[in-house]
């Protein structure tokens, strides 16, 4: 039967009765779609009572979405709206503060991050509290409970990446600046600016209704560029105050321009360091070039015999783990609108390079990958200087894919590497932090309900992809909250993450509030699990 057909048989009461519309699953498989259909048996009221139904027909038809006439959402958009420039000024404010996590000279003001947010939440009408934890702080807030209701909890972080090297920035990295549309400063993007779209989403309800149709609690840390360190026991000892039905994370990317996507996997991470120490002073290399073991030297080959020429990292069993991607994940990345011609154009690379027998977006989301993160070692001053350096180092790390667990993948790099060590050096390894990835299935009504929000406030369908980054802290809210992840990401590829002129886009800001406003219509609206 043709679904509007169906409708139209209904008496007016019932189709008065729906609260939300339909909801097209674009990611299932084939042509079979389910829909779910939203009623309530007290229209105008939704917090109160609703049922969800659920039907599953094939049809090549375009299904409309209907809204009712009048609803709570459309004041919460307008009043976003027209504080566009405040909400902006704001941003552009806890911009100011260089809140480097990684750099103890700025601890103080990795605290004063941490107490504006608290100040700013409480003048917004939110119970907000400082946490201390034995690093940087944790900030709290949460909006009233909503009986019956879903609750929602976003995670993001205020602490930022260290601004090296300063003289590559076109305008300090901590004095935001507008050019052409977006807005430059460390932090702009990860994850300051995009945070903050949840806060002033929160704001704009508060503001126009004076609740939100759902709880939602916010956890904003100050570790998160140095690996989390804290944030995970803070959360094993707090388990029923963070209690929710989904977590809410936007410090991930759109697909690109006027693409925006839903990440449902994210590379893990596994960080080192390595030190290598030969004669107890730096020596002439004319004198001793020859005698003595040059630790600059071997350190260059161990870096070189962790990858082979094919792009395959020689750790042993390093790929044991490893799930191969599924024809349908492979399609599914072969017909997004990629343009690799255009990927190397602004990254001013003349080709793209990596692993064998996979594309570039393979590569990127669903590969493991090793990198060298920086290396030294013997004279850096300008000219010449013919010295046999007493000691080298380097940082690299390994971007790992669901399954595989840092702990193997250090056991395994030690059996590589120490071996290698040459006569007359000494090898120092430190492991700073790992996390392993992970991917969410997409059949969650959580998934759908952020479809559909990211639809209202962008104005375009989400599409489903990986990405190549870590949020460590994922796989925790997953397991010890048993709740689903949405990565929602508001910002481009391009934005120069822990990159000299990190910038985001002043119109994605935007769009990014009114969808995180929609977002909590549309969660609210999912029966609680």
């Amino acid at each position: 039967m043709c679904l509007t057909h169906a409708i139209g048989q209904w008496p007016k009461s019932k189709v008065a009765s729906i609260l939300y519309g339909l909801i097209l699953e674009k990611h299932t498989p084939s042509a079979t779609r389910k829909i779910r259909l939203l009623l309530t048996s007290h229209p105008g009221r939704p917090n109160e009572a609703y049922t969800r139904q659920s039907w599953t027909y094939r049809s090549d038809n375009q299904v409309t979405a209907l809204n009712p006439s009048e609803s709570p959402l459309s004041n919460v958009l307008q009043f976003a709206d027209a504080n566009r420039q405040q909400f902006l000024a704001d941003l552009c404010e806890l911009l100011r503060i260089p809140s480097v996590s990684a750099d103890s000279e700025f601890r103080n003001d990795v605290r004063g991050a941490a107490q504006w947010l608290v100040d700013h939440l409480s003048d917004i009408g939110l119970a907000a509290e400082l946490i201390e934890t034995p690093g940087h702080p944790v900030v709290y807030a949460q909006t009233p409970e909503v009986p019956g209701a879903p609750v929602a909890l976003v995670y993001g972080h205020y602490d930022v990446q260290p601004p090296d090297p300063l003289d590559e920035w076109e305008s300090p990295p901590f004095e935001p600046k507008v050019r052409d549309g977006d807005l430059y400063a460390r932090g702009a993007t990860d994850d300051k600016g995009q945070m903050l779209t949840h806060v002033k989403s929160v704001q704009s309800w508060l503001a126009t209704e004076g609740k939100l149709p759902l709880q939602v609690k916010l956890l904003i840390e100050g570790e998160e560029e140095v690996g989390s360190e804290n944030l995970e026991s803070f959360l094993s000892e707090n388990i029923a105050k963070l209690a929710c039905d989904c977590v809410v994370i936007s410090d991930t990317a759109q697909f690109a321009p006027g693409v925006p996507a839903i990440t449902y996997g994210l590379r893990g991470i596994a960080y080192y360091e390595v030190h290598l120490t030969g004669p107890n002073s730096d020596l002439h290399s004319g004198v001793f070039g020859g005698a003595v073991t040059n630790p600059a030297n071997a350190l260059g080959k161990l870096l070189a015999a962790i990858i082979d020429d094919r792009g395959r990292i020689q750790i042993p069993g390093f790929y044991d783990d490893v799930e191969p991607l599924s024809v349908r994940e492979r399609q599914e990345f072969a017909d997004l609108p990629f343009d690799e011609a255009e990927f190397k154009s602004k990254l001013d690379v003349e080709e793209v390079s990596g692993e064998e027998g996979f594309t570039t977006l393979e590569r990127r989301w669903a590969r493991p990958t090793y990198d060298v993160n920086g290396i030294w070692g013997g004279y850096q001053g300008e000219g010449a200087k013919t010295v046999l350096p007493g000691r080298a180092g380097a940082k690299f790390s390994f971007r790992l894919v669901p399954n595989q667990d840092p702990k193997k993948i250090t056991a395994g790099l030690k059996e590589l590497l120490e071996p290698l060590v040459p006569p007359g050096i000494t090898m120092e390894l430190i492991d700073y932090h790992g996390a392993p990835g992970i991917a969410m299935p997409l059949e969650s009504p959580y998934l759908a309900a952020a479809a559909d929000a990211i639809e209202a406030g962008f104005g375009s369908r989400p599409v489903f992809i990986r990405e190549g980054g870590s949020i460590p802290i994922v796989n925790t809210f997953a397991d010890q909250l048993n709740a689903d992840v949405l990565l929602l990401g508001w910002g481009q590829n391009d934005d120069n993450l822990h990159a000299p002129n990190e910038k985001f886009s002043t119109n994605d800001f935007h769009r990014g509030i009114r969808a995180s406003a929609a977002l909590w219509q549309s969660i609210a609206l999912c029966k609680k699990q």
